[in-house]
């Protein structure tokens, strides 16, 4: 569990940086539906794709720790699973957005628990060595 950890925290991060840079690079282009709704989102957009870029390089940054850190995979997951409460509360007040915002959705409400279940795999695995390291050395 733990390599799966590790993988799909590599995945989630460089996935946000991509989106992000996307984000920075097209404006209301990189948002289906918005192309046209002015300079106002257009600059609010760049500057949440580049917040973005930030938060794939926290997920990055928690990748490459040993272990993993537990604590760290849960707070970006819950980040995460903010952002899906948010599109849910977008969908009641104003109503279905663009199909490929129901698909993030669908993905920002699905993945933080895997995140949740999995974010202690690489600690859990170093404390059952050192707890079984320490038990030999009693002997």
């Amino acid at each position: 569990m733990g390599k799966a950890l590790r993988a799909l925290t590599l995945l989630m991060g460089w996935s946000c940086v991509a989106i992000g840079l996307f984000h920075v690079a097209l404006g209301n282009a990189a948002i289906p539906g918005a192309e046209s709704a002015g300079a106002t989102v257009d600059s609010w957009g760049r500057f949440m794709g580049a917040s973005f870029v930030g938060y794939g390089l926290a997920w990055l940054w928690a990748a490459r720790q040993r272990p993993v850190p537990a604590q760290g995979v849960r707070w970006l997951a819950g980040v995460f699973l903010l952002g899906g409460v948010g599109r849910l509360i977008s969908l009641a007040v104003h109503g279905e957005p663009h199909g490929f915002q129901i698909a993030l959705t669908v993905i920002e409400l699905a993945l933080p628990p895997v995140f949740f279940w999995l974010a202690d795999a690489e600690e859990r695995v170093l404390r059952d060595t050192v707890a079984g390291a320490a038990g030999t050395v009693g002997r």
